[in-house]
């Protein structure tokens, strides 16, 4: 989870209230502090959240709903864009985790594990050779481009930049089409992508358990979505909002989790993992 104590987003303000410890120490206030000080008196301050991530599995056959009427997010706490050079080197020094790749290859090895919910915005799932068809991604990424006439993503090994949508001057490289390819990474203010809120609703839903790991579930309305299913577990250090309604709460690290989970179930998390990129290999060449 980013707000986690080890999180992107947990260490970025820490060196920001560093900072600005270090200037008040000296008698410097800084520009932006001034222009809270001034503007405070007329607007009340933001309270404090974090992207993070929700994994759900299930093997039932899920209804179809509506949507709801607001799918926007209600946040508290600072955008992920306040440090963009920072974020953005983070970003794309980022690798998949053991439980990205434990992850993946439950999707491709157990039939009882379907589906993945993902609030990040890194890619990591991606990375580690989750199918698109097993993932929702529902605040966007920053390696993926769409195009704005076929709808097809293009996922890249660089941030393509960009927010809430705007054209990052590239086209699509689909055959018959040369639409304007955008960024798909949400504002705050920017609805959840219609399609990708309603199959992670009814995979929740159809769902007998969802599996939380890593998030601090306070982002809405994706922190809501595991009371959609049967039960749920919580996977994480931190404490949540929906701990007394987990049917179980782990307090341990999701890797530890995770290895004794496919120790448990014999799957061979690395063997599977190779597999899957030989066969993105043959079929990159062919």
């Amino acid at each position: 989870d980013f707000r986690g104590p080890k999180g992107i987003w947990t260490l970025e303000n820490e060196k920001e209230k560093a900072k600005r410890q270090a200037l008040r120490a000296n008698g410097v206030i800084s520009e932006d502090e001034r222009g809270k000080a001034n503007s405070s008196k007329n607007a009340a301050p933001d309270a404090s959240s974090s992207l993070s991530q929700s994994d759900c599995f299930s093997n039932d056959n899920h209804p179809t709903i509506q949507p709801t009427p607001s799918k926007k997010r209600r946040r508290d706490s600072p955008s992920p864009t306040n440090n963009p050079s920072s974020m953005e080197s983070s970003f794309a020094s980022a690798c998949p985790t053991y439980t990205h790749h434990a992850i993946t290859a439950l999707i491709s090895a157990h039939e009882s594990f379907q589906y993945v919910i993902t609030q990040n915005v890194d890619g990591l799932h991606q990375r580690s050779n989750l199918p698109r068809s097993h993932l929702s991604v529902l605040h966007g990424c920053i390696f993926t481009e769409r195009c704005e006439l076929c709808r097809r993503e293009h996922f890249r090994d660089y941030d393509v930049g960009g927010v809430s949508f705007q054209k990052t001057g590239r086209k699509c490289e689909a055959p018959d089409c040369s639409g304007d390819l955008r960024d798909t990474v949400l504002d705050w203010e920017d609805e959840l992508p219609e399609e990708e809120f309603v199959l992670a609703t009814e995979q929740c839903r159809a769902s007998d358990l969802v599996i939380c790991l890593g998030t601090s579930l306070r982002i809405e309305p994706a922190g809501s979505l595991p009371l959609q299913g049967g039960k749920f577990v919580i996977v994480t250090m931190q404490e949540t909002p929906k701990d007394d309604k987990a049917a179980l709460i782990i307090r341990a690290k999701v890797d530890d989790v995770m290895k004794a989970l496919m120790e448990g179930l014999g799957i061979d998390v690395a063997g599977i993992q190779e597999g899957l990129k030989r066969k993105d290999n043959d079929e990159s060449k062919s």
